[in-house]
């Protein structure tokens, strides 16, 4: 996609731009938050559409095998330092919930991994079971669809994936979430729609939880923000006595970044290699970048952390900025764990700072463990962005964020849309920011 830098706006892209921006509901998607427009789609080509497709099945799958893997860790064996990992600083009755049998088998139903797109293909940064953006993916693709456009998922692939993953169930959104309350309005206000239903979107605040006995409720907020949530006790008192019914379910260790590490572990390569089909194994593998726990303990004298070359993360310290091309973040189970809070790029750093961070990490992991990544550098493509001060379509050099929402029904997945967030060339943290487009894909060339 090789656009003029410049160009006059034609009527038609400017007549599109104008039918994104009249579309837009009164309050927004989100609460005191813009984005740049743009009078295309953004598109991706069949084979990385096939990959993406097939990333459904395969993440589902280790999001079963993570389950199944914990669940095992607790009865002891060789594999008990894995619970022992994900319970980390994490209080005895959140960790007591989260092995409740009633929900033993139990998984979220939608999966949304972080996707950046590379000069080889995708590298997953995070897989997040409790995502942001399902209204705004919505939105997007209906309005996209109604100029003509061909969208994944189709006009209302988001609205139908969420009515049939999560049937009758109502959203509960915390002060944490609060920001994201106009796209859930906008989702609750489309199901009903579909349905002819009554679904609620509420707040901790504004509930009598005795009104929830005998509903299923959507819960839109992390478990370590369980503390702050109004009537919280009580919320998950009467879910283990299966007055109401959350999903996500109430299972804090599958909301950790570190099974990604995980998943590299040279203790559990065979564990992984005989949970999952040769075809996940294999995918998993391209896209998952090669990962690890910062866990401060001594190695033995002969022994070095894989792929580093090094005994101790104290060498990695001076490490030049080439060997820094790596991404320390927050595992879970704390206000930094969401969003680009507590991610740090190594070789955006000075050495000083790069050690410091290294100490903050190390010095976290009794409470809050840190994984280290491969930093994977997203492609540069163009594609047009609409200037509002100077009225002209400009091409944008940009790297972008794919963003899959895989709706689990059964034992499948139903991808419902694709959300791409296109960042100028010069942004590493690949997040949602006023200068970047929000947009929905379609089959296409970049």
């Amino acid at each position: 996609m090789n656009a003029p830098t410049h160009s006059l706006i034609s009527n038609d892209s400017l007549q599109r731009v104008m039918a994104v921006r009249s579309a837009m509901p009164q309050d927004g998607m989100f609460l005191n938050k813009s984005w740049k427009l743009s009078p295309e789609p953004f598109p991706i080509n069949n084979s990385l559409l096939s990959k993406i497709e097939a990333l459904g099945s395969a993440t589902l799958s280790f999001q079963r095998t993570c389950n199944r893997l914990y669940l095992e860790s607790i009865e002891g064996g060789e594999h008990a330092w894995v619970s022992q990992l994900l319970d980390k600083g994490k209080p005895a009755s959140m960790i007591t919930l989260g092995r409740n049998e009633i929900w033993s088998k139990t998984l979220p139903r939608v999966i949304r991994p972080d996707l950046i797109l590379t000069e080889t293909g995708l590298s997953i940064t995070e897989l997040d079971s409790l995502p942001g953006g399902m209204g705004l993916t919505g939105w997007l693709g209906e309005t996209y669809a109604a100029m003509g456009d061909d969208i994944i998922g189709g006009d209302s692939g988001m609205v139908r994936g969420f009515s049939k993953s999560f049937p009758n169930h109502d959203i509960l959104i915390s002060r944490e979430s609060l920001d994201y309350s106009p796209e859930m309005e906008w989702l609750v206000g489309k199901l009903n729609a579909l349905e002819g239903g009554t679904r609620r979107l509420l707040n901790p605040w504004n509930i009598n939880p005795s009104d929830l006995t005998g509903t299923n409720v959507y819960r839109f907020f992390e478990l370590w923000d369980m503390a702050n949530v109004e009537h919280g006790d009580e919320l998950l008192a009467m879910a283990q006595r299966h007055e109401v019914s959350f999903s996500p379910p109430l299972k804090p260790y599958l909301e950790e970044k570190l099974w990604l590490a995980l998943f590299w572990s040279p203790a559990l390569r065979e564990w992984w290699e005989n949970a999952l089909s040769p075809e996940h194994l294999q995918l998993l593998r391209e896209c998952i970048p090669y990962s690890w726990v910062l866990d401060p303990v001594l190695l033995p004298l002969h022994a070095e952390w894989p792929q580093l070359g090094i005994h101790s993360w104290q060498e990695m310290k001076g490490f030049g900025n080439k060997e820094r091309e790596l991404v320390l973040k927050i595992s879970g189970w704390s206000e930094k764990s969401w969003g680009s809070r507590g991610v740090e790029i190594g070789h955006d750093l000075s050495q000083t700072e790069w050690s410091k961070v290294i100490d903050e990490a190390l010095q976290s992991f009794p409470t809050n463990p840190y994984l280290l990544q491969r930093f994977h550098r997203a492609r540069v493509v163009h594609h047009p962005m609409f200037n509002e001060a100077k009225q002209t379509i400009a091409s944008m050099a940009s790297r972008v964020r794919l963003c899959p929402y895989y709706f689990v029904h059964g034992d499948e997945t139903h991808l419902g849309g694709v959300l791409a967030t296109v960042v100028p060339s010069d942004k590493k943290l690949l997040h949602g920011m006023r200068d970047a487009m929000m947009l929905p894909c379609v089959v296409g060339a970049y």
